[in-house]
């Protein structure tokens, strides 16, 4: 990804104040409404299923990974509300972007591609698997299926040659970040896996969950107070660590912990992880209830990637909630009020060549800011909000919540999927045979300098 930092004062002005949209948190009905309301002005920035275009992707300034996140969003989106409008660009999208060798590495994203960009879309196939999703038609690369390609794949990424493990940012020697080890890309492998664990049972999985967790607590990218830091280069051993917290991060792992909890049974060694990063994460990255980026949202810094992860928090946050139903009670009420500031954001009436949808109803970023709309409007804002007030509709007795294979989960997965590194081009040492095991993530790591905070590099 490049940077692509979106100031107020580029998008255009308001046609004239109005009124944010209406959301009852107590009543479904409205709940519903105001997510489809936030949806039909998401989907307004995709062009993927225009003739011509290529289905999956957004149009500039958005990259690859971002469609992919949007798409995750959308299959909650039908799930929670049981609007299935979008299934079917969803689907195609999906299905399109799954590439020629049904792993997330489609050709037309090869030269820019990294492991965290390659997360995100298999977290979507993740979501799909665990929320039974429509299966796409046989001969077509199942859900489950294609997370466990990523996962396979992002075994033979392990590194222990540098760093003592991990995986690096990028996959490809040619990208900038290939000589970085970052968070978000261990924190979906370590999400893919917990959550590959409980879905299928097999215990491989969930080793190599603890075996990321142990491996970033080691390198301190996850301190003992339950910080998690973006990450640190290669060349000084990851010593010299970025300390930039993103919210991503903390939700990444949090939902990642709550699966092991829940496919241990409630074992005390995860229960207390899942403890420090709860505490950790509700006491640093929330203003009076309110979600925030702290790297960057005071500062006006933030970039068109940054501008969506508060929405990724308040997904991992309300699954969190439903695997750990004890953290509900601190959990959802965060979730809760971040989502009515979101909705008082939704009150933005840009030019057309900005926003396609309804007129008052684009979503700002800064959602501390009530219903001033602040002038941001994109698909990172449009997205996150539509994912704080979509999940108000997650209960503390879930009657539906995340399936297993044992569960109802339909499914059909492959634990032989992907494609060893030689096919690809290797970009580390190879790893061992007793390493290379069955069974991926995400795209917006970070490095550049931010004012007053750290620095995050974002590639072009």
């Amino acid at each position: 990804m490049k940077l692509s930092v979106h100031a107020a004062g580029l998008v255009s002005l308001l046609a004239g104040l109005t009124n944010a949209i209406q959301v009852d948190l107590s009543s479904d009905d409205s709940v519903k409404q105001a997510a489809s309301t936030v949806a039909f002005g998401l989907l307004k920035y995709y062009t993927g299923n225009n003739t011509g275009d290529t289905p999956g992707n957004l149009p500039d300034p958005y990259f690859w990974w971002e469609a992919g996140a949007m798409f995750g969003t959308l299959v909650d989106y039908w799930f929670y509300t049981g609007d299935s409008t979008y299934n079917d660009v969803t689907m195609q999208a999906m299905q399109h972007q799954a590439g020629e060798d049904s792993d997330y590495m489609p050709q037309n994203q090869t030269r820019t591609l990294g492991n965290d960009d390659q997360g995100f879309w298999a977290m979507a196939a993740m979501s799909a698997a665990e929320n039974n999703f429509p299966n796409p038609p046989e001969g077509q690369p199942q859900w489950l299926a294609l997370a466990q390609a990523v996962f396979n794949e992002y075994v033979t990424r392990w590194d222990p040659q540098t760093c003592g493990g991990g995986m690096r940012w990028q996959i490809f020697t040619f990208n900038n970040g290939f000589n970085y080890k970052n968070s978000i890309s261990n924190g979906c492998f370590f999400n893919i896996a917990s959550r590959l664990a409980r879905y299928t049972g097999n215990q491989t999985y969930a080793d190599w969950a603890e075996k990321v967790w142990d491996w970033m607590t080691e390198v301190k990218f996850i301190d003992s107070d339950f910080n998690i830091y973006d990450g640190a280069g290669v060349d000084q051993n990851c010593v010299d660590i970025n300390k930039a917290q993103w919210t991503y991060n903390a939700g990444i792992f949090m939902q990642g912990t709550a699966m092991m909890y829940n496919y241990t049974d409630g074992n005390s060694t995860w229960k207390a992880r899942l403890d420090g990063l709860v505490n950790r994460t509700t006491n640093f990255f929330f203003d009076d209830g309110i979600a925030v980026e702290r790297p960057c949202e005071q500062f006006n810094s933030c970039d068109y990637d940054q501008q969506s992860f508060k929405g990724y928090l308040m997904r991992w946050m309300a699954s969190a909630s439903q695997m750990a139903p004890y953290t509900f009670d601190t959990l959802m009420p965060l979730v809760q009020s971040s989502a009515t500031a979101a909705a008082k954001q939704c009150s933005g009436s840009p030019s057309a060549s900005a926003y396609k949808g309804p007129a008052g109803t684009a979503c700002g970023f800064k959602w501390t800011a009530g219903a001033n709309f602040d002038g941001l409007a994109g698909v990172g804002e449009q997205m996150s909000a539509l994912s704080a007030i979509q999940y108000t509709l997650v209960k503390k007795q879930a009657v539906k919540a995340p399936v297993t294979a044992d569960t109802g989960g339909t499914s059909i997965g492959n634990v032989n999927a992907g494609r060893p590194v030689d096919d690809y081009m290797p970009t580390i040492p190879e790893i061992t045979t007793g390493e290379k095991v069955a069974a991926g993530f995400l795209t917006t790591a970070i490095a550049f300098s931010v004012a007053g905070a750290s620095f995050f590099v974002m590639k072009e």
